[in-house]
């Protein structure tokens, strides 16, 4: 298969099966604001920087990208790899508040988050609001769905001219290196489409509005994060099951690539069959436990049980017990576990070794 190239990516249009849900917004459009970028993790760096490309590719004069990150070294980093006329760096997240038109922010948790919309609102605060340009607050990290009343009420409701969209991204980070992911929005109809176009090809393949309810869209992503964790938890259950059958969790892998071959399934399979848990390169097991949490209170506020996430609950708070006491005595693999990982706690519950599938007992045909 051919390697996706940010920006080459089929014409968009607005029907049922488009992957863009609204018409183009009014020129000058969006391609001639200022943009700003807060959280350079893992996902936002490669997001960042997919945006800042595209928009020097296909949009030549644009203003550069502003960038803010708590570690100034990957700010450094990214401006190094794409040059001074693509990315500018902040010295504060207030700093990426005034000066842009449109910041968007993806970090670790909630606290993180609510820390610097602090910082944008007392930056905005003493803010000249008769001269002031509208400003559109795009939240991509993965939040409760109540904070982003929050936030709403933090800026729009006490700053002119201030809009916040919540806009959770799925994919892991192959995808966000490639802008295939999926965007879901919700918030103000018009500041929606100007993101929209924004994003989509620049950073991702699609958009799903949820309409003008800021919290449907984090509420969304925790429930899509629910069915692919779930199945994370069944992937990790059956290989084991396979292993201690004598029949092989490779042998299982193939059934799923012959019958259910979903890019997470795929994915996170390979993960565990190899026993390639290094988070730095995945979504970090720690994120996992957080998500896992959030989507545990959803469903207990909504009386919706949901027995396959607490079991991988558990395993993720296993796998990381585990990963603890390896780093403890010096002998831990991965500096960071992937959320693939709570594999290991079948595993251990199986009698098998956690992180070395290399341990178990070989697999011999029987004629």
């Amino acid at each position: 298969m051919a390697a996706h190239v940010p920006g080459a990516y089929s014409p968009l249009g607005t029907g049922t099966h488009s992957p863009m849900p609204f018409s183009r917004p009014a020129t000058p459009g969006p391609h001639h604001c200022t943009i700003g970028w807060v959280g350079l993790g893992a996902m936002g760096y490669l997001m960042a920087r997919n945006i800042a490309r595209y928009r020097g590719t296909h949009h030549p004069g644009s203003a550069p990208v502003v960038v803010y990150n708590r570690t100034t070294s990957k700010s450094e980093k990214l401006q190094k790899e794409l040059g001074e006329d693509k990315i500018k760096i902040a010295k504060t997240p207030g700093e990426v508040a005034l000066e842009c038109d449109v910041i968007i922010t993806n970090l670790a948790n909630d606290d993180v988050v609510k820390s610097i919309y602090k910082e944008y609102a007392k930056a905005l605060s003493g803010m000249d609001t008769k001269s002031a340009r509208t400003k559109i607050f795009v939240e991509t990290s993965t939040i409760y769905p109540s904070l982003a009343g929050e936030l709403d009420s933090m800026l729009t409701g006490s700053i002119l001219h201030t809009h916040l969209v919540t806009c959770p991204v799925f994919g892991p980070p192959a995808a966000a290196d490639h802008a295939q992911l999926i965007c879901v929005m919700s918030g103000d109809y018009r500041s929606k489409k100007e993101v929209a176009y924004l994003l989509v090809p620049a950073v991702g393949r699609k958009v799903i509005d949820l309409g003008g309810n800021i919290e449907k869209a984090p509420t969304f992503k925790l429930i899509g994060n629910s069915l692919i964790l779930s199945s994370l938890e069944i992937l990790a259950e059956t290989f084991t099951l396979a292993e201690k059958a004598g029949i092989g969790a490779n042998t299982l892998y193939g059934l799923v690539k012959d019958m259910m071959p979903a890019p997470p399934l795929l994915n996170y399979g390979n993960k565990m069959l190899h026993d390639q848990f290094d988070g730095s390169k995945g979504f970090a097991i720690d994120g996992g436990i957080k998500d896992s949490a959030h989507i545990r209170k959803l469903s207990t506020e909504l009386d919706a049980p949901l027995p396959a996430l607490d079991a991988a609950h558990r395993n993720l708070l296993t796998a990381r017990a585990l990963h603890t006491a390896q780093v403890a005595r010096g002998e831990h693999k991965f500096d960071v576990l992937d959320w693939s990982s709570l594999i290991a706690g079948t595993r251990v519950a199986a009698g098998l070794d956690g992180f070395d599938s290399a341990q178990h007992s070989k697999v011999v045909p029987e004629d």
